[in-house]
Order: structure tokens, then C-alpha cells, then sequence
């Protein structure tokens, strides 16, 4: 007996993370980064290390697929 499963998550998703500090003024500088996700190739920028987790939950939840738009 065999099941289908169409809508299998991935179990793993691979980012990378790319971090630089950048010059805002005099003697003064902030940490930026880019994360990027692999699969799809979706390029997100942040400037503040807070940021950094909900940016990779939300490209995590796009990157879902969504059963509701599949079924209509």
C-alpha cells in the first residue's frame, strides 16, 4: 500500500548569511546583513541583529507551500 503525501515540508532549509560593517559617520558604524535562501534564490537585507529572525521565519513561511491556494 502506498500514500501520497503532496504537501510534505521540507524538513531543512539552508540560508546563507552574509554580515558587514558599514561606515554611517564620523567614528560611527552599524552591522547590515543579507540573508539569503538557497532554494529559491530570495535575497532579504537587514540592518539590525533583531531583525534577523523574524526576517528568516518570514522567508521560511513563503517558502511554504500553501494548501488553500493548491485545492482551488
Amino acid at each position: 500500500m502506498s500514500m501520497d503525501t503532496p504537501n510534505v515540508r521540507p524538513r531543512s532549509h539552508l540560508f546563507t548569511v552574509r554580515v558587514w560593517e558599514e561606515e554611517i559617520g564620523a567614528h560611527q558604524t552599524e552591522w547590515r546583513g543579507k540573508v539569503q535562501l538557497f532554494t529559491s534564490g530570495e535575497v532579504c537585507y537587514f540592518r539590525e541583529w533583531a531583525a534577523l529572525v523574524p526576517l528568516l521565519l518570514m522567508m521560511l513561511s513563503e517558502s511554504e507551500p500553501d494548501p488553500d491556494r493548491q485545492q482551488s
